[in-house]
C-alpha cells in the first residue's frame, strides 16, 4: 500500500477513507485513522514485514489496533484466519500441530472471501423474501374472497328476514348455504401471520448480513462466519 499524502490530512477526517473518523485509533506517530480502515491496512501488511503507518510510513507497534489483533498465545500480529476454529492466527499458530490439517486464509483474502459470501447470501434471502411476499398476497386475496362471500350471505339473510316471505324452515337453511371456507378462516389468518413473521425474520437477517459485509474487518471475521452458519437455508 502506498503512503498517503501528508497534505491530505484534515482534523477529524480519516486519511484513508476521507470520511469522518469512526472508532478512531492512533498510531505510534500520532496519526488518527478509523479502526476499520487501519485494520484493513494491517491485514494487507506482509506477514513477516514491519507494520508501518499508512500516512507517514513510519514503523508502528503491532498493538496499534488493540488486543483483538494480537495473538493471545504468542503476542504477535495475527495474519491468518482459520475456517475450522474461526480464530485469527499468527505465524507461530499457523505452523502448530493444532492447525496442521485446517484450512487457513490470509486475512486480506478472508475478508474478501467472506464479504462476497455475505453479499451472495443477502441476495438469496432477498429473493426468498420477495417470494414470501407474493405468497402472502395470494393468501390475503383468498381470505378476502371468503370474507366477501360470508358478507354476501349475511346480507342475503337480512334481506330475507326483512321480506318476511320465508318460512322459518327456509330461513334456518340459509346459514348452511354459506361457503364451506368459513370454517377455514382461522387457519388462513394463521397462515398469513406465519408468513409475515417469516418475512420479518428474513429482513432482519438480511440487515445483519449487509451491515456485517460493510463493516467487515479482521476482528469481525468470526462474526461473519457465525452469521453465515445461522442464515444457511433450512431443509
Amino acid at each position: 500500500m502506498f503512503p498517503l499524502q501528508e497534505d491530505s490530512r484534515e482534523e477529524g477526517i480519516c486519511p484513508i477513507c476521507q470520511e469522518n473518523l469512526k472508532e478512531a485509533v492512533s498510531t505510534d506517530c500520532k496519526h488518527l485513522f478509523c479502526r476499520v480502515c487501519l485494520a484493513r491496512h494491517v491485514a494487507k501488511a506482509p506477514a513477516s514485514g514491519v507494520l508501518c503507518c499508512p500516512l507517514c510510513w513510519k514503523p508502528c507497534s503491532e498493538e496499534v489496533l488493540g488486543a483483538g489483533y494480537i495473538c493471545h498465545s504468542h503476542q504477535k500480529k495475527v495474519c491468518w484466519f482459520c475456517e475450522e476454529s474461526r480464530h485469527l492466527l499468527c505465524m507461530e499458530c499457523l505452523v502448530s500441530p493444532e492447525h496442521k490439517s485446517h484450512c487457513e486464509l490470509a486475512i486480506e483474502n478472508a475478508i474478501s472471501h467472506y464479504k462476497e459470501r455475505l453479499n451472495r447470501r443477502s441476495r438469496k434471502l432477498r429473493k426468498d423474501t420477495e417470494e414470501l411476499q407474493r405468497l402472502r398476497a395470494q393468501e390475503e386475496e383468498k381470505l378476502q374472497a371468503v370474507q366477501f362471500q360470508v358478507d354476501c350471505g349475511i346480507d342475503r339473510l337480512e334481506a330475507e328476514l326483512e321480506s318476511q316471505h320465508q318460512t322459518r324452515r327456509q330461513l334456518e337453511t340459509l346459514p348452511q348455504q354459506w361457503p364451506d371456507q368459513l370454517e377455514d378462516m382461522p387457519a388462513e389468518v394463521s397462515k398469513i401471520f406465519d408468513i409475515s413473521r417469516a418475512i420479518t425474520q428474513l429482513n432482519n437477517v438480511v440487515t445483519d448480513l449487509e451491515r456485517t459485509a460493510k463493516e467487515l474487518d479482521a476482528n469481525t471475521l468470526k462474526n461473519a462466519s457465525d452469521l453465515l452458519a445461522r442464515s444457511a437455508p433450512q431443509k
